[in-house]
C-alpha cells in the first residue's frame, strides 16, 4: 500500500499537479469508504486506518488529505460524506470543513436488473440543501459516466456501461435537463458566494415543513435559501416582507435575499432522448471457431481430489474455469431400458454455469447480483460406460465491497451429485476433478488480430442457422462517417465477451431487467428503487466502442458467445441526443 500511494504521488509531483505546486489538485484521498469494512475487523481495521492516514499525510503532497466515510479519520485527514443527501453530516472536528465528496448522480446498473435514473431536480435540491446548512464543497459521482472495459466491471454482475445517470453520459454527450439545470444551480450558488464565505446561516421557521437559511455579512450583500420540505403541496410564505411559492420539495436561492434565480424544482431546461441510430457501416465476412471439448491440453490441466474455488484457481487470468470428472454407467442401468433419465444436481458459488454430458451442452444455469449462487437440477443423458461430466463455471466480475469480500467464494463448490441411478444417490463432490483455467481461444489469443492464422476459423453463410454454444465469431467493418459516438448492438446475442482490434469492449449478457418501471416522481427522499426504467428489455443492449480504437479500414470485431447467439444481426450503431 506505501509502495503503491509513493507512486502515484510521485507521478502527480512530477508533474507539479498538486495545489502547492500551481496544479489543479486540491484535495488527496486515501483509502475509499473503508468506514463499513474496517468495523468488519474491528481494531485491527482502526489500526490499518490510522496507519493509512499518518502514512498518507507523511507523503507531503501540501494538500489536505481526506477519508471519505470514515467517522474516526484522525487529524489532519478531514472526514468527508458520500450519498443521496450529506446536508445532515457533520465533520467529526468543528474546525474541519463539511465535504460532501461524492453526491450520487443516480446508480449503478446490474446485469438482470433495471437502470436506475435520480431525477434532477432531487439532485439540485440535495445540493442546495448541503449549501444552505454550511457546505464546502460538493463533488458530483458520477458527472462524467464511463464504462468498464474489458474484464474490469466488478461486484459482480456489474455492467460494462457505468453510466450513473450522470450530466454526460457514458458516451461523452451532455444529457438534458440534468446538466443543463446543474449548471443552473451552480451559477446561482455562485452568485451567494460572497455571503456563504462569510457568515454563518441564520435558520428562522417559514411553516411547518418550510425555513429560510439566511446568511448576512455586515459588509457583504444578503444571500438566503427558502425551503420547502413537504414532498406533496407547494407553499406560500412570507420572507422579508414579501410572499414567495415555494414548490414541494424545493429550494429557492435568493442571491440577494430578494430576488429568486433558481429553484431546484424548476427546470427551464430542454430534455433530450437517446437516439442510437445504425450506421452504414456493415459487419463483412463472418468466420467462426468453435471451442473443442474433446481434447484438452494435459500440460495445461491438473487434477484434484473434490472441488477448488474458482478465483483461488484462475488468479483472475480469466472468467471461465472448467470442472471436469468421469461417471461409468453399467449396461444394466434401468433408465438404459426406457426409464427416467438420471438428474444432475450442482451446487454452485456462481456467477454463470455451463454443463456438458460427454461433449453435448446439457444447460445453464445463472445467478444475480443479490443472488451469486446457481442450482442446476436437470435430467442429463448418459449412455453405458464412461461419461464425461464436463462444468464451466464462469465468474462474472470480482467482489469489491464489503466486509470480508476477500473471502466470497466462486465457483463449483457442491455438492455436485446424481440422482436416478439403480445405486440410488451417487456423491461427486469427492471425485477426482480435472480442471482447466480458460479457454482454447483465450490461449491462442483469438480477440487479437496477430493471431488469425493460428485458429481453424470457419466460413458460415448461414450462421444464424448454426447458433452454436461457446462459439468465437469475427468479422470486419469499416468506420461510419461523422463523428457521433459507436456502440455495437448486441440485441441479438446471448452472453461473453466483445474485442474490437484486439481491445477488449467488456462483457456483454442480453438477459432482461426485472424491476418495478411505473414512474417516477422527483419529490420525497430519493432511493434507486423509486426511479426504474428497462423493464422486461435487455439490461445492456448497446456497448460503447471508442472512435479513438479504430482505423479507417478493416476494424476486427470478434466475439465470444456462451450461449449461441446470432453475430449477423450485430450492427454497429451512432448514438446521438436529440
Amino acid at each position: 500500500m506505501k509502495g503503491f500511494m509513493e507512486k502515484v504521488v510521485n507521478l502527480m509531483k512530477s508533474e507539479k499537479m498538486f495545489e502547492s505546486q500551481g496544479g489543479p489538485i486540491i484535495f488527496s484521498q486515501v483509502e475509499n469508504e473503508y468506514g463499513s469494512v474496517g468495523k468488519a475487523y474491528g481494531g485491527v481495521g482502526h489500526s490499518y486506518m490510522t496507519w493509512a492516514a499518518n502514512m498518507a499525510v507523511g507523503l507531503d503532497t501540501g494538500v489536505p488529505w481526506v477519508m471519505c466515510k470514515q467517522d474516526d479519520a484522525p487529524d489532519p485527514i478531514i472526514n468527508t460524506c458520500n450519498g443521496f443527501y450529506c446536508d445532515n453530516f457533520s465533520p467529526n472536528k468543528p474546525y474541519k470543513p463539511t465535504l460532501w465528496t461524492e453526491a450520487w448522480s443516480g446508480w449503478f446498473t446490474e446485469f438482470g436488473g433495471p437502470i436506475y435514473q435520480r431525477p434532477v431536480q432531487d439532485l439540485a435540491f440535495g445540493v442546495a440543501r448541503f449549501i444552505q446548512k454550511g457546505g464546502s464543497f460538493f463533488n458530483y459521482y458520477m458527472y462524467h459516466g464511463g464504462t468498464n472495459f474489458g474484464r474490469t466491471s466488478g461486484g459482480p454482475f456489474i455492467t460494462t456501461s457505468y453510466d450513473y445517470d450522470a450530466p454526460i453520459d457514458e458516451y461523452g454527450l451532455i444529457r438534458q435537463p440534468k446538466y443543463g439545470h446543474l449548471k443552473e444551480l451552480h451559477k446561482a450558488i455562485k452568485q451567494c458566494e460572497p455571503a456563504l464565505v462569510s457568515a454563518d446561516p441564520v435558520i428562522s421557521s417559514l411553516g411547518n415543513l418550510q425555513q429560510a437559511h439566511v446568511y448576512s455579512p455586515k459588509s457583504r450583500p444578503c444571500a438566503a435559501f427558502l425551503s420547502n420540505y413537504d414532498p406533496s403541496n407547494a407553499a406560500k410564505v412570507m420572507f422579508n416582507n414579501k410572499h414567495y411559492t415555494l414548490p414541494p420539495w424545493s429550494i429557492s436561492i435568493l442571491p440577494d435575499c430578494d430576488n429568486v434565480v433558481f429553484n431546484t424544482a424548476n427546470v427551464g431546461v430542454q430534455s433530450t432522448q437517446v437516439e442510437m441510430s445504425v450506421s452504414n457501416s456493415k459487419m463483412l465476412s463472418w468466420e467462426t471457431y468453435t471451442e473443442d471439448l474433446t481434447t484438452s491440453d494435459e500440460s495445461s490441466t491438473f487434477t484434484a481430489t473434490g472441488l477448488l474455488e474458482q478465483i483461488n484457481i484462475t488468479r483472475d487470468t480469466s472468467d471461465y474455469l472448467w470442472y471436469t470428472t468421469s461417471v461409468d454407467v453399467g449396461s444394466s442401468e434401468s433408465f438404459l431400458r426406457g426409464g427416467e433419465s438420471p438428474k444432475l444436481f450442482v451446487q454452485s458459488s456462481g456467477h454463470a454455469l455451463h454443463v456438458f454430458i460427454n461433449g453435448e451442452h446439457s444447460g445453464s444455469g445463472f445467478g444475480s447480483r443479490k443472488h451469486r449462487k446457481v442450482t442446476y437440477k436437470e435430467n442429463i443423458n448418459l449412455r453405458a460406460g464412461s461419461n464425461k461430466i464436463t462444468l464451466l463455471s464462469v465468474a462474472m466480475g470480482l467482489p469489491n465491497m464489503g466486509g470480508h469480500y476477500e473471502f466470497w467464494e466462486t465457483g463449483v463448490l457442491g455438492p455436485v451429485a446424481l440422482y436416478g441411478l439403480d445405486q440410488g444417490k451417487q456423491d461427486l463432490s469427492w471425485a477426482n476433478w480435472t480442471y482447466q483455467v480458460g479457454l482454447k481461444g483465450e490461449a491462442m489469443n483469438v480477440g487479437s488480430s496477430k493471431s488469425m492464422s493460428s485458429v481453424n476459423w470457419t466460413q458460415n453463410s448461414l450462421i444464424s442457422q448454426n447458433q452454436q454454444p461457446l462459439t468465437w465469431h469475427k468479422a470486419y467493418f469499416d468506420v461510419p462517417k461523422g463523428d457521433e459516438p459507436l456502440a455495437l448492438d448486441m440485441n441479438s446475442m446471448g452472453k461473453g465477451e466483445a474485442w474490437v482490434n484486439g481491445q477488449s469492449i467488456g462483457r456483454y449478457w442480453t438477459t432482461y431487467a426485472n424491476g418495478d418501471c411505473q414512474g417516477c416522481h422527483y419529490a420525497n427522499t430519493y432511493r434507486p428503487l423509486a426511479c426504474q426504467i428497462g423493464c422486461g428489455q435487455p439490461t445492456q443492449r448497446w456497448y460503447h466502442v471508442p472512435r479513438s480504437w479504430l482505423k479507417p479500414k478493416n476494424n476486427l470485431l470478434v466475439l465470444f458467445e456462451e450461449l449461441g447467439g446470432d453475430p449477423s444481426k450485430v450492427s454497429l450503431v451512432k448514438r446521438s441526443m436529440v
